[in-house]
């Protein structure tokens, strides 16, 4: 339960932060914005791997919440292209081209982390046991925002 708890602690701060810097006035940058979706990959695939290994030790992996997880990283990138369209960017004084997130980037962070959430319980209420829902949170993350990453990255080439 202490482990879960710190997780949980780890998690919540994650998306604190990330939420955080999505409202900061920033440059876009070319390689930049690819490193934090890349530091949650790597948490995300070994999440997913330990998530594995924790079902599989009480019972084989079932096809349903193969299928669950692979949706909800899915519906991740979905998020990370409605959530670029709500990043405003612009050419600054300076000739820098800049991103900042708006009230609406905002709330879909929000609600993406709803659903991940509600994904998660019904990945691990599919798989029986196990927290497989829970650790692929950062894969989640990593996806949601390489995608708008990426997105806002073309917008801003194109200024």
């Amino acid at each position: 339960m202490q482990s879960t708890n710190g997780a949980l602690v780890m998690a919540v701060l994650v998306v604190g932060l990330v939420v955080r810097q999505q409202l900061r006035t920033r440059p876009v940058r070319r390689i930049g914005s690819l490193i934090t979706p890349a530091v949650l990959g790597v948490l995300g695939v070994s999440g997913i791997a330990f998530g594995v290994a924790s079902v599989a030790k009480d019972r084989p992996l079932t096809a349903m919440p193969a299928v669950l997880l692979v949706a909800s990283l899915v519906v991740a990138a979905g998020f990370g292209v409605a959530r670029a369209r709500t990043v405003r960017v612009w050419r600054g004084p300076q000739g820098k081209v800049l991103r900042k997130g708006t009230a609406a980037t905002t709330g879909l962070w929000l609600a993406s982390v709803g659903v991940h959430l509600a994904l998660g319980l019904w990945i691990d209420h599919a798989a029986g046991a196990g927290v497989l829902g829970t650790v692929s949170l950062y894969a989640y993350l990593a996806i949601g925002l390489g995608t708008q990453n990426l997105l806002v990255r073309g917008r801003a080439a194109a200024l």
